[in-house]
């Protein structure tokens, strides 16, 4: 399976490529259109900030040709950390802001006086949606983030991350699965859960 790891100036592409290819997934780093249609899968990375990925996805022409092949076609999608949070309706980090909407929902800044911000280091997830990370359920994985997804559907939560209080920690619906931690900097938890999905869709 063909994976296109979506290059838009937001940074950890090549961390994903390394843990695909320790997984022997084939794979390509692209912003091209006719390479992201030839894909059989999609990852959206990504850090920083939720208004510069979208300008940046705006830039590169990229939200035409993700619609169509994610929410048309249905291909396997995957979004960490910025990719969970582009997913939203509305990012509110800086200025307001329209996101993908392929998710209803908006992204929040953390709340928590009494923790340190951003968000940073290893912690366990709770999971509350049968998918791909029920054997990962309790793991420790990687987390940075100020920001938080504060869905609409909760139907639509794979799993919780306390840090404070229970966060939106990953995401599944249909075709889409998105992760608001690093999979690919999540050493053996993170190969674990990237494996789990590639062997549902193999």
């Amino acid at each position: 399976m063909k994976t296109a790891i979506i290059d838009y100036g937001m940074g950890n592409v090549a961390s994903v490529q390394k843990a695909l290819n320790y997984l022997k997934i084939e794979n390509i780093i692209t912003c091209d259109h006719g390479e992201i249609e030839n894909a059989d899968a999609i990852i959206l990375p990504g850090v920083g900030a939720f208004k510069q990925g979208m300008d940046n996805l705006n830039l590169y022409n990229l939200i035409p040709v993700l619609n169509e092949q994610v929410l048309v076609k249905q291909k396997p999608f995957m979004g960490f950390c910025l990719g969970m949070q582009l997913l939203a309706t509305t990012g509110t980090e800086v200025v307001d802001c329209n996101g993908l909407g392929w998710i209803a929902g908006t992204v929040k800044r953390i709340d928590e006086p009494e923790k340190r911000i951003p968000h940073l280091g290893w912690n366990n997830i709770t999971i509350t949606k049968q998918g791909f990370l029920t054997p990962v359920d309790q793991k420790d994985f990687y987390f940075i983030h100020s920001y938080h997804f504060d869905i609409n559907d909760k139907d639509n939560i794979a799993a919780t991350v306390n840090y404070g209080k229970d966060y939106v920690a990953a995401i599944q619906y249909k075709n889409i699965f998105a992760t608001q931690f690093h999979p690919e900097k999540s050493q053996d938890a993170g190969l674990s859960l990237l494996l789990e999905i590639y062997k549902h869709y193999a």
